[in-house]
């Protein structure tokens, strides 16, 4: 599913969230608090226009994702990508100062999994940054947000993606994932520690950092 969107994820994600992805990019790269020479795993990279926005820290950054047609996508970004499955990553333990993954979180198989070798791969007391998609706090705003995910994504997808049918999955998997607090849990009870959130755009995007104990 995700080989056939590649071609054009980057321009449909811009639309569908009313170019908002750029600004949720860079809250990622500000709240990751990456130094110079830093080591970055960025998971579930996709097209590497993730990456490329950590890099901008000065950091070394990898781009790693289990579809090659999306990394193939991003071919013209000049980043490390790697071919590579959430549930049992192609890298030793304690290689990188921090780990992130962005909106692919849900797509793991077994998320928890992917949280545990996150945590494998990340040094002790690195850091972790999850961005994904979550439940709006502003009750009016919600229900017009689930209305416009169920209604709206799906036709508006089929006027820009590559494959519209992969965005009625990525409604439907956005309004099953679990709430802020319940992927807080999640994060502690998996190889990290003192998983707190920042919410953006009114909760449809919530940053979830914690940090890998010593």
């Amino acid at each position: 599913m995700f080989d056939g969107v590649g071609e054009k994820y980057d321009l449909t994600n811009t639309v569908l969230s009313f170019g908002q992805d750029a600004y949720w990019r860079k809250r990622t790269r500000e709240r990751l608090d990456l130094k110079p020479g830093e080591k970055v795993l960025d998971l579930a990279a996709g097209t590497a226009v993730s990456t490329v926005e950590l890099s901008k820290s000065g950091a070394w950054c990898v781009a790693c994702d289990f579809s090659r047609g999306m990394l193939a996508a991003g071919r013209d970004r000049d980043v490390p990508k790697v071919a590579g499955d959430g549930m049992q990553l192609p890298f030793p333990d304690n290689t990188f100062d921090a780990v992130t993954i962005s909106y692919g979180l849900r797509n793991i198989h077994d998320f928890e999994l992917g949280l545990r070798e996150m945590s494998r791969v990340t040094k002790p007391g690195g850091r972790l940054t999850v961005a994904e998609f979550s439940k709006p706090v502003i009750p009016v705003f919600g229900n017009l947000y689930k209305e416009y995910l169920m209604r709206l994504l799906p036709p508006i997808a089929k006027l820009v993606a590559s494959n519209p049918d992969a965005y009625v999955y990525l409604a439907e998997s956005i309004r099953a994932w679990p709430e802020q607090d319940q992927l807080a849990a999640a994060i502690n009870r998996n190889g990290w520690e003192n998983a707190g959130w920042q919410n953006l755009t009114f909760g449809i995007v919530a940053l979830h950092s914690a940090t890998k104990p010593r």
